[in-house]
């Protein structure tokens, strides 16, 4: 694919070129994927289709109204000696924060926080079930015990095992492909609905105590049917629906699912040729292996916010969410080679190997002029309301893909 002139989002690093490599991965597995089912079609994209995909949260519109994914306790905090980073969109991660250092709204976070050092923050925080993370600088990182251990490990990894149950098809890329998706915002979502958009059966499944942000799954629920399942209570329910799947897909916090019978390798183990997908913040070895993270947390703590700092020094971020749209879109790019290879098997990916990748790349040609370019957007239905949205950055016979978003925890917990 000839992507051209790159210069869409101002910064230190190369995002262009992150998203160029997600998402043309991506485009070949689906190429891929048709070739070996027989659908004869067309796979594409295009400058203006990726740039627009990684822009969702700015442009995208519920009824005319913006989406604002940040709530009073997400952000960065000034502490003694730094700065450190909190996630608190999830009302029980901002509970966390709230027990953690006794504060109730953002000016007693800002007052607490200009008293610790934001180590100190950080590792309350965290042994509080809450999401933080010190702002490091890229040396520090590389210095930290889980930077050190996971310094070349790769941003995916396969593991093919067995013959999948795929076969041909003259519709879709992926007609009649069975997707359950246990995935929390964004890059696991965003994997899920690109496949769901190329044809699969996307089962999306949510706790009812701690159900998904609205707007959140309105973003990346196109094509998805939508349910709510307790595993506590109905594990043998979601292990029936694994038993038909031709895909699952995990983006809890590794080890999170154990407990109801999802363990990767005993899934894989026990469904021979079922593909599972796993994501991951931080990898899933080393001492953070098991820690819960968010895109803009793993950008804290691995060097991309202080070097995206404004000139007082005030640590910044990148133009778009980033890590989490790449890898999840180099997710759906695995899960679609080993669809074409007719093989199942697992697969990994991480939003740390999307920092090391984005990290180690070269940095963007030296100029001050972004690239005047449009934004591909389109109206989709769902029972929340009309939906603006940009389409998957992926064309068929040279049309996008986009699809009706479900209602919310709507569908029957069974496949089509």
């Amino acid at each position: 694919m000839s992507i051209g002139i790159r210069r869409w989002w101002q910064g230190p690093l190369d995002v262009e070129g992150l998203a160029i490599t997600a998402v043309s991965a991506a485009a070949d597995g689906a190429r891929a994927v048709a070739r070996t089912r027989g659908v004869s079609v067309s796979v594409d994209t295009s400058s203006e289709l990726i740039r627009s995909a990684f822009e969702t949260v700015e442009h995208a519109r519920v009824d005319g109204r913006s989406v604002s994914p940040w709530a009073e306790l997400s952000g960065f905090v000034a502490c003694a000696d730094g700065f450190a980073r909190l996630h608190g969109n999830y009302p029980h991660h901002a509970d966390a924060i709230r027990r953690a250092l006794g504060v109730e709204t953002r000016r007693d976070l800002d007052a607490r926080a200009a008293g610790m050092p934001a180590q100190e923050l950080e590792d309350t925080v965290v042994a509080a079930g809450g999401i933080a993370a010190r702002v490091r600088t890229a040396d520090e990182w590389k210095d930290h015990p889980h930077g050190r251990v996971t310094h070349d490990a790769a941003w995916s990894e396969v593991v093919p095992d067995g013959e999948s149950r795929i076969g041909p098809s003259d519709t879709a890329p992926l007609a009649g492909v069975r997707v359950l998706d246990l995935t929390r915002v964004l890059a696991g979502p965003t994997c899920t609905q690109l496949l769901a958009c190329l044809g699969a059966d996307v089962l999306r499944v949510d706790p009812p105590g701690r159900p998904e942000i609205l707007e959140q799954h309105l973003l990346t629920g196109m094509g998805k049917r939508s349910i709510e399942l307790d595993l506590t209570s109905r594990a043998a329910d979601a292990r029936v629906l694994v038993a038909d799947a031709d895909v699952v897909v995990l983006g809890y916090r590794p080890g999170s699912l154990d407990r109801f019978g999802l363990t990767p390798t005993a899934l894989a183990a026990d469904h021979p040729g079922l593909i599972v997908a796993t994501l991951s913040a931080w990898g899933e070895d080393g001492p953070w292996g098991v820690r819960a993270g968010f895109d803009s947390i793993v950008q804290a703590a691995t060097g991309i916010a202080d070097l995206c700092a404004d000139a007082d020094g005030r640590p910044g971020a990148l133009p778009v969410q980033a890590l989490d749209f790449a890898t999840g879109y180099v997710l759906a790019a695995r899960v679609l080679e080993l669809l074409a290879s007719g093989r199942g098997g697992l697969v990994r990916a991480s939003l740390l190997g999307a920092a090391r990748a984005l990290l180690a790349s070269a940095p963007p040609p030296e100029t001050d002029d972004e690239v005047s370019m449009g934004t591909t957007m389109v109206n989709v239905s769902s029972p929340h309301g009309t939906l603006f949205l940009p389409p998957p950055p992926v064309l068929l016979d040279r049309r996008t893909i986009e699809r009706d978003v479900g209602g919310y925890g709507a569908a029957a917990p069974a496949w089509r």
